[in-house]
């Protein structure tokens, strides 16, 4: 594969996967300081797991190009909850990062689907 062939889209999803990736591992083994993080916002002790896993379907869906929209969608899923967790609590700084993430992720999903409508139109 050369560069020519790596869209932006492709380029993004890759990034994301690996953040998502990152974050589910992270959320699979807790640091004490995560794990209080979590019950100081209220989950359950074992929340973290739901979250790992979602993050884990949405890098797996983010690599393969047929699944790349869901993935977005449930990336972005994830990064709502959580840009609504931290807002909710008060940690308005710890909200920046989780909105990068959802932007990317929705420019993902808009370049998915735009690539996808072109590639359907008559030529």
């Amino acid at each position: 594969m050369s560069l020519v062939n790596l869209s932006l889209a492709k380029v993004i999803a890759w990034l994301l996967a690996a953040f998502f990736f990152v974050g589910a591992y992270g959320n699979t083994f807790v640091s004490p300081e995560i794990a209080a993080d979590y019950a100081r916002w209220g989950y359950p002790e074992s929340f973290h797991y739901l979250t790992a896993l979602c993050e884990f379907t949405a890098a797996v869906m983010l690599i393969f190009k047929p699944l790349r929209l869901y993935g977005s969608v449930l990336g972005s899923a994830v990064m709502l909850a959580a840009v609504g967790t931290v807002l909710f609590h008060g940690e308005y700084t710890h909200a920046i990062p989780p909105l990068v993430v959802l932007g990317l992720c929705g420019l993902v999903a808009l370049l998915t689907v735009r690539r996808r409508g072109s590639q359907s139109l008559p030529s």
